[in-house]
């Protein structure tokens, strides 16, 4: 775990994968990263999450102000998320935008699906960055906030993240968990409104991967 910022109101972390940000299922004592930070910050309020299964760039609170704050801005959508990922295939298009209403939740495995009747609309805007022989490295901004939204819209056009086996990426040993990384968050400082920018350098995995890749 790295603290990449801390002030009196807000924290940025970059998580690694595998640490969940906060306690599931029925094993409340494993780990977890809010009860980490607590230990070090004191009080803190969990502004949004990202899948335990990925890496990189979580926004906490240190104040309620400052809590109430971010979440209008995250729900007026004036925050800007980038994730890089890798994905399965190459694709043909260098930005496409997907829209694919979905449903969360599903099955025992509480799989994310594409549910064109039932589900809530979603929409992620994908960016080429890196084509390799059979597989690439793509931007992908998420301008909902669904669960597994951007693994899911992925597999929907046809290149599920490397690694992604719970949505149909087939197994590999290039790395070892879903190829998703929370690369950049952009906001306006709840207490200044100055717009900040903050950076999580990939961990050792994902850039073994693009390592890997690239025929390093």
């Amino acid at each position: 775990m790295e603290i990449i910022h801390a002030d009196r109101a807000v924290l940025v972390v970059n998580k690694p994968a595998g640490l969940a940000v906060l306690p599931e299922g029925w094993d409340r004592d494993a780990p977890y990263l809010v009860k980490m930070l607590e230990e070090r910050f004191g009080r803190i309020w969990v502004v949004h999450r990202i899948d335990k299964v990925t890496s990189g760039i979580v926004l906490f609170a240190l104040t309620a102000e400052a809590h109430r704050a971010l979440n209008i801005r995250f729900e007026k959508h004036e925050v800007e998320k980038t994730y890089h990922a890798l994905v399965n295939g190459v694709p043909k298009w260098e930005e496409k935008t997907a829209k694919f209403p979905l449903r969360v939740n599903v099955g025992h495995k509480h799989r994310t699906m594409v549910d064109d009747r039932n589900g809530v609309r979603s929409e992620t805007r994908f960016r080429l960055l890196e084509r390799y022989q059979s597989s690439a490295l793509v931007e992908a901004q998420p301008m909902t906030g669904r669960t597994h939204q951007i693994r899911v819209h992925a597999y929907a056009m046809g290149h599920p993240l490397l690694g992604d086996i719970l949505y149909s990426a087939p197994v590999t040993d290039v790395i070892l968990r879903p190829a998703l990384h929370a690369f950049s968050l952009a906001f306006a400082h709840p207490e200044t409104d100055e717009r900040i920018v903050f950076e999580a350098e990939y961990p050792d995995d994902f850039r073994a991967a693009v390592d890997v890749l690239r025929g390093k």
